[in-house]
């Protein structure tokens, strides 16, 4: 790219998340990312070893404001059954000065916790779930 004006910088202002397809008005933040892990591989004759991909390390993080107790309520529910959570989850950020849209969705999200209590006197209440999830589509791509 050889250039870009100023306006054209998406904003997370726009930002929007839908977890279960639920849209979660109260989230403040979202990422999520892939981490390729690598294994050396030795080749005759050169002092450099090449790199092999093997697997992808997944992980994300959600914070909302505290607003009501449904992701705490979905989390814990499954776990005192027994049950290993998972869910899908809708990341969307649409800065109407951008140059696009960008939607991505993760499958088989499963959180590092659940917070069962979280609050200090004085300040608003929010929580963060770190994730790890199992696959992605990219929906919308900024081209």
């Amino acid at each position: 790219m050889n250039g870009f004006k100023s306006d054209n910088v998406i904003s997370g202002t726009w930002g929007e998340v839908w977890f279960n397809d639920q849209y979660m008005a109260e989230t403040t933040s979202f990422s999520a990312e892939l981490n390729p892990k690598y294994e050396d591989v030795n080749m005759p004759r050169k002092l450099i070893s090449g790199k092999k991909m093997v697997s992808i390390d997944t992980k994300g993080e959600i914070k909302l404001k505290k607003v009501s107790s449904y992701v705490m309520k979905t989390v814990s529910d499954n776990l005192k059954e027994g049950k290993v959570p998972s869910f899908k989850i809708i990341s969307k950020v649409s800065d109407p000065d951008a140059n696009g849209t960008e939607r991505v969705v993760l499958y088989g999200c499963k959180f590092d916790k659940a917070i069962l209590a979280d609050w200090e006197q004085g300040k608003i209440g929010e929580e963060s779930y770190s994730f790890t999830f199992e696959d992605w589509d990219i929906l919308d791509s900024i081209s």
